[in-house]
């Protein structure tokens, strides 16, 4: 593996961590992002070009972004006055270690079953953009319209709330 490799995961991980460790819920949206941004940056570094720009436009660019709008939309960027802290702390921290060793043990034991190399892929990202502004224009322009009217209507929702009930 490959230096920049590492680096990439260290900044993913770290994304990671801070989005469940800092307090301001703002800046967990904003580690999140980071998270989002490594991964992406990891696809692209082992030529999944595809996944790589999906990630960036889909996650980094929509998802990401809404949800850092809806934070501070609906006043949810205050910190909570009362801890969060919840008795069943222990038990979620105990399945997840379980969840992590059934994965580890299925990623060591699935090595040899890989195929050793695998066929170049026949669909490049240029032939996908061609078929998403040729043949499946309209599907494409729908899915933009639904999620702009899902936005408006978001934000509409939020002023009401924000300006309180008259």
């Amino acid at each position: 593996m490959s230096p920049i490799f590492y680096i990439l995961a260290a900044l993913t991980l770290a994304g990671g961590l801070a989005a469940i460790l800092l307090k301001p819920l703002v800046h967990c949206a904003l580690a999140t992002t980071v998270a989002f941004a490594g991964l992406a940056l990891l696809y692209l570094q082992l030529d999944a070009q595809f996944a790589g720009f999906v990630q960036i436009l889909v996650y980094i660019g929509a998802v990401a972004i809404l949800i850092v709008f809806a934070i501070l939309l609906t006043r949810g960027s205050e910190t909570p006055k009362e801890g969060v802290y919840s008795y069943a702390w222990g038990l979620g921290l105990v399945i997840a270690a379980a969840v992590f060793a059934v994965l580890a043990w299925a990623v060591v034991h699935s090595a040899g079953a890989l195929p050793r190399q695998a066929a170049p892929p026949a669909v490049a990202v240029r032939d996908i953009g061609f078929a998403l502004v040729g043949r499946y224009v309209l599907p494409l322009e729908i899915a933009g319209l639904l999620l702009t009217v899902a936005t408006i209507g978001a934000v509409i929702i939020a002023m009401h709330e924000k300006g309180g009930a008259k």
